[in-house]
């Protein structure tokens, strides 16, 4: 069986611990005729929490255990002995996932922050033992209740990966070979088409104290919105992104035109989300040691008016200059 390494959207059902049952019991010493009633309470159910993890970065573990189940409480005893309170059950995911309730389609939070928390389904009350109904005219209550079921939920979890850079780019484009060179990240570099499968971040290290991450994600192409290639659903990893790069062949070296391929990205991404085309925005004109680059970039600046910044992955021409744009984007006030 292939075993999936990467899963960002994932269904599971939660269920919160039962209360425990609260005792009916009466005290039964030597020389203590008559001790009354000493049942204990029930403990309360479970809780089941989410909580971030900066070591998380997938949902594969929900994938693979979709039912989640938080302990009951324990039941009340004699000698007005209270029930054991269930183990919460504390689910970690990565930092960016969105909780949805899928009966109501609404959206219950969104956890960003390392350590973040969201209870998402309480346990049940403890019941009560028989001495709560012990009254002047009442000495020997028989009463009690059990505890109360916790409550169930069914979920979807999206996550949407936190990354300061989204490149956006053709298959064969050179993101990944980019994103090899400026940071520490190893995707999959290869000479065929849609090498990357699942979203990589890297982290760039601009100078001594400062950093910033940047995302690649799969390759796309023309009506991809429609569902051509990988489609379009990667691109929910770059929604959160403060800036967007756009990874241009400027060589031409697929066949295509450099700027029917930005024309055609930016189209893609009107089609996902149109406030995408809002963000700032760079474009890297990649692959400018290869012949015919330089004349497709002057044609590329005379046709859209914009500073593209000329790389090559392969050489390393251009990349500082880069990282110092990217950086500048990076730093300015959200």
């Amino acid at each position: 069986m292939k075993v999936r390494k990467f899963v960002d959207s994932v269904a599971v059902r939660v269920s919160a611990g039962a209360g425990g049952n609260g005792c009916l019991s009466f005290r039964r010493e030597k020389f203590i005729p008559k001790g009354g009633p000493d049942g204990g309470d029930g403990g309360r159910g479970g809780h089941v929490l989410l909580q971030t993890d900066i070591n998380t970065d997938s949902l594969i573990a929900l994938f693979f255990s979709p039912e989640q189940r938080a302990p009951n409480g324990g039941h009340g005893k004699g000698k007005q002995m209270h029930g054991r309170n269930g183990r919460d059950l504390v689910i970690k995911v990565p930092c960016g996932t969105e909780v949805w309730d899928t009966r109501t389609e609404q959206r219950l939070c969104d956890l960003v922050a390392p350590g973040e928390e969201f209870l998402v389904a309480r346990g049940g009350k403890g019941g009560l033992g028989n001495p709560h109904w012990q009254t002047s005219t009442h000495q020997t209550p028989f009463e009690h209740t059990d505890g109360q079921p916790g409550e169930e939920r069914s979920l979807r979890l999206e996550l949407k990966l936190m990354a300061d850079i989204g490149l956006v780019g053709f298959p064969n484009a050179g993101k990944s070979s980019i994103v090899s060179k400026i940071s520490h990240a190893h995707p999959k570099i290869a000479a065929y088409a849609f090498t990357t499968l699942n979203p990589i971040i890297g982290t760039v290290i601009y100078d001594e104290y400062n950093r910033f991450t940047v995302a690649d994600i799969p390759g796309l192409v023309k009506n991809a919105h429609e569902g051509v290639g990988l489609g379009v659903r990667f691109l929910r990893h770059i929604e959160r992104s403060r800036c967007l790069a756009y990874v241009i062949d400027m060589s031409g070296s697929e066949g295509r035109d450099p700027l029917d391929d930005y024309t055609t990205l930016r189209e893609e991404l009107k089609q996902y989300n149109a406030s995408l085309l809002d963000r700032p925005a760079v474009v890297v004109a990649n692959k400018m040691d290869m012949p015919e680059a330089a004349e497709h970039l002057a044609e590329f600046k005379r046709a859209t008016r914009l500073k593209a910044i000329p790389v090559s992955a392969v050489s390393g021409e251009g990349l500082e200059e880069l990282k110092s744009r990217l950086w500048k984007i990076v730093r300015r006030p959200a």
